[in-house]
């Protein structure tokens, strides 16, 4: 029998958050997987975060089937749409019918708030996007709310970061629910390189030290970030910018604040984890990644742990 799927939309909600996990699942489908989606407002018509109506919308169901599983996606001006009649409807619905023996929720970005709202996250790990980690710590005193995280299962909640975050969280649950081969499948498809798991973190090392604006930098980050298991020496990447080694070094930790090798061994590091994730062994994903072995993976941790 198929796994009901329902995609339960609030007001305002935003379009990426529902589109994105939407699209995996349907991909899914197409690669065999047993899921029959739904899609439910409180209205048969809802608009989204852009402004625009989605029509054809089905009732919430009065009663869920065992192993249904629930996505709420994020809404645009959360505060103000959560106080919405819809938003309070949808919050109440939860708390009436999704029963944590038998269903699963799922919620996107601001959802969290949602499933707080219907006391579902009392005493639970959660997250959501980075800005509203604050709102969720005051809506429930109770809650472990996680920062910088892409997404946290606790039981039968899995809550997530914000806009892509959600692919990431439908992949991984297509991966659980469905098959793991289905699942890469479904990422190739959509030409989303690498799952993140839910120990990678929000504020990706991938984007992270970008924050300047010189076009060199920017040009020997997108260098190593292309091909972070190649072992770039400094005169090479000097090379393509046209300056000097120690030219490049200085102007490097100047504006992007770390050294030129922290700054690889990081991507190694975040490449590395990425192929763990995605099945390799520990001795192959730091191969894969760069490293001479597992073991200097290892003391790249340690070291930035420390640091």
């Amino acid at each position: 029998m198929a796994r009901e799927v329902w995609f339960v939309l609030p007001p305002r909600f935003m379009l990426l958050d529902f589109a994105g996990p939407a699209e995996a699942f349907r991909i899914a489908t197409e690669f065999g997987a047993d899921f029959s989606l739904h899609y439910a407002a409180v209205a048969p018509a809802v608009r989204c975060s852009l402004g625009l109506p989605l029509g054809g919308m089905e009732a919430l169901p009065q009663q869920l089937p065992d192993d249904s599983l629930i996505i709420i996606p994020g809404a645009d001006c959360s505060a103000e749409a959560y106080a919405m009649p819809e938003a309070r409807q949808i919050a109440a619905w939860l708390g009436r019918c999704f029963d944590p023996q038998r269903h699963v929720l799922a919620t996107v970005c601001s959802a969290a708030l949602l499933a707080g709202a219907a006391g579902l996250l009392a005493g639970r790990q959660c997250t959501t996007h980075h800005s509203l980690i604050q709102r969720l710590q005051v809506s429930d005193r109770s809650a472990r709310v996680l920062e910088n995280r892409v997404f946290v299962q606790d039981g039968p909640l899995w809550t997530s970061a914000g806009i892509t975050a959600g692919i990431d969280l439908a992949l991984q649950l297509i991966s659980l629910l469905a098959s793991p081969a289905i699942a890469r499948d479904v990422a190739r498809e959509m030409v989303v390189y690498f799952r993140r798991s839910a120990q990678d973190v929000q504020l990706s090392p991938w984007l992270a030290h970008r924050n300047h604006l010189h076009p060199a930098v920017h040009k020997v980050q997108d260098l190593i970030a292309a091909s972070p298991e190649r072992d770039w020496s400094l005169a090479a990447l000097a090379d393509q910018v046209h300056v000097s080694v120690r030219h490049l070094s200085r102007l490097f930790r100047e504006h992007a604040g770390v050294s030129v090798h922290d700054y690889h061994l990081a991507l190694r590091a975040a490449l590395a984890r990425q192929w763990r994730a995605a099945g390799l062994s520990k001795e192959k994903a730091a191969l894969a990644a760069g490293f001479s072995s597992a073991r200097q993976w290892q003391r790249v941790q340690q070291t930035a742990a420390a640091s």
